[in-house]
C-alpha cells in the first residue's frame, strides 16, 4: 500500500483529532528545500527568485520563504499588503496584475514595485504625474501550458502588453517620464526548455529597445510531476540556455542583466497534502461506478473540476484493515450538490470520469491528496454549498505540527450580511 508522502499515521491520528478535516498540511522542510533548490536557478549576472503568492498566500508560508530570502510577487493590491504584514519589505515586493488598483501610488512611493500589464496601465501610472521607474509586462505573442486556461502567452491571452505595440508602450513612457528599468514576461505552466529559451530571446529583443533596463522576468510556470507518467521541469536544464543568451547579450551590447523568476507550484505543490474522511459510498451497479464521497471537493482542490487536474490519491484504513482491502476501481467526488465536484477526473478534460484504481475505500477511511500546494486552498469554490474554509497545518522541521490558519467558522461565513 502506498505511503503518503511526509504524513505519518501519528499525524493523521492527531490530525482528526486536534484540528478536523478535511485540513491542508504543509511540510516546512520540503518547503525550505524547494526555496534552496530555485536560488540555484544558473544565472549570468545575478538572480532574485520572487515567489507567486497566488499560488498559496498564508502568512506562515510567507514567513518561511522571506527567511530563504525569496521576493514576492503579488497579483493584487491585497497581495501586497497581505505580504507586508507578514513580515516583507515593500522593497522586496513587486506587483504585475490584471485589475490595477487607484491607489497603488502610495505603495509605489513606499517602495513597491509595479510591472505595467497594458498600455492603459501605462497611462493610469503616468497620469498622476509623478515620474519613476517601472517594469512593463509584455505578452511574447507564445505560449506553453497543458491546456488554454494555463496558458499565459500568445494571442489568446489577455496577460501583458501585446508585442506589437511596442512602440505604442515607449511613446506613453516617454510622455509620462517613466524610466523602463524591468521587462517581464510569463508563457504559462508548460515549461518546455526549447519554447522557454524560445520567449526568453524574444524577451531579450524586446529588451533592446530600453536601454534603461537592468533586469528581465520571465516569470515561472515550472511544471512538477504530480502523477507517475508526468514530467517536471528541470530548473538546470531550462536554465542553463537563458544563462547562455544573457551571457551574449551581454557580449553585444555591454549590459549585464538581472535576472528575476516567479515559482509558485514549483516551491509548494509537493510540500502540502489535504486530509480528508470518506464520508459515504455509493455504487451505480455492476455496469457504473463505485463512488467515495469525501467530507472535501472543489471547496478546497478546484483544479481537477477547472482543467482536470491529476493529483495523487490514497486511500488509508484503519491500522490492520489494509490487508482485508483489495485495490477496485473507484471514482472519487466530493461532497458539494455539483456534478462537476469530481476529485479524478479524465487528463485534462474535467467533465469525464476517470475511475482510479485505489484501496477499496470504506466510511470512516482518512483519504489524502498529495502534491496540492500550490492553486488549491488559495483557488477552489470558496464557501460553495456554506461549506467552511479548510484548516491550515504546517509540520514544522521537528516533526511536530501547528495550525497556521484556522478552520471558519459558521459565523465567519456570514459575518457580513446584513438586513436592507
Amino acid at each position: 500500500m502506498e505511503k503518503p508522502r511526509f504524513l505519518t499515521p501519528e499525524d493523521l491520528d492527531q490530525i482528526r483529532i486536534d484540528y478536523g478535516t478535511p485540513t491542508f498540511v504543509y511540510d516546512e522542510n520540503i518547503l525550505r528545500a524547494n526555496a534552496r533548490a530555485v536560488k540555484e536557478f544558473p544565472n549570468a549576472f545575478g538572480l532574485y527568485p520572487r515567489y507567486a503568492m497566488k499560488s498559496a498566500p498564508t502568512g506562515a508560508i510567507l514567513r518561511i520563504f522571506n527567511n530563504e530570502g525569496l521576493g514576492i510577487d503579488a497579483s493584487s493590491e491585497f497581495e501586497v499588503e497581505r505580504a507586508v504584514r507578514a513580515g516583507y519589505g515593500t522593497e522586496a515586493i513587486s506587483m504585475s496584475t490584471q485589475e490595477f488598483p487607484d491607489n497603488f501610488r502610495f505603495w509605489s512611493q513606499d517602495g513597491v514595485k509595479v510591472n505595467l500589464c497594458s498600455l492603459n496601465q501605462i497611462h493610469k501610472f503616468g497620469a498622476w504625474g509623478k515620474g519613476g521607474s517601472v517594469g512593463l509586462r509584455f505578452n511574447p505573442g507564445m505560449g506553453s501550458g497543458g491546456t488554454n486556461r494555463t496558458n499565459v502567452g500568445g494571442p489568446a491571452s489577455s496577460f501583458g502588453i501585446w508585442k506589437d505595440d511596442l512602440q505604442k508602450a515607449k511613446s506613453l513612457c516617454k510622455e509620462y517620464n517613466l524610466k523602463v528599468e524591468r521587462i517581464h514576461t510569463h508563457i504559462g505552466s508548460g515549461s518546455d526548455p526549447e519554447v522557454w529559451q524560445k520567449v526568453a530571446g524574444m524577451s531579450l529583443d524586446l529588451v533592446r529597445s530600453f536601454e534603461s533596463v537592468t533586469t528581465l522576468n520571465l516569470g515561472g510556470g515550472y511544471k512538477v510531476a504530480r502523477m507517475e507518467d508526468e514530467k517536471a521541469t528541470d530548473l538546470q536544464e531550462i536554465g542553463t540556455p537563458v544563462k547562455k543568451l544573457f551571457e551574449e547579450f551581454a557580449k553585444e551590447t555591454g549590459r549585464e542583466l538581472k535576472l528575476e523568476i516567479e515559482p509558485g507550484t514549483f516551491l509548494l505543490a509537493h510540500a502540502c497534502s489535504l486530509v480528508t474522511t470518506v464520508q459515504d459510498v455509493t455504487s451505480t451497479g455492476v455496469d457504473g461506478y463505485r463512488f467515495l464521497k469525501l467530507n472535501a471537493g472543489m471547496t478546497e482542490i478546484l483544479r481537477p473540476s477547472l482543467y482536470g487536474a491529476q493529483h495523487p490519491i490514497l486511500i488509508i484504513p484503519e491500522p490492520g484493515q489494509e490487508k482485508f482491502r483489495e485495490p477496485v476501481e473507484q471514482v472519487v467526488v466530493g461532497h458539494c450538490c455539483e456534478s462537476g465536484d469530481l476529485l479524478t477526473p479524465a487528463p485534462n478534460e474535467p467533465e469525464s470520469l476517470a475511475p482510479r484504481l485505489l484501496t477499496r475505500g470504506e466510511i470512516g477511511d482518512f483519504c489524502v491528496i498529495e502534491s496540492v500546494g500550490a492553486y488549491c486552498s488559495s483557488m477552489s469554490a470558496k464557501n460553495y454549498n456554506s461549506f467552511p474554509e479548510a484548516a491550515e497545518v504546517i509540520k514544522k522541521s521537528d516533526g511536530s505540527l501547528a495550525e497556521i490558519r484556522k478552520r471558519q467558522t459558521f459565523e465567519q461565513i456570514v459575518e457580513n450580511e446584513v438586513n436592507p
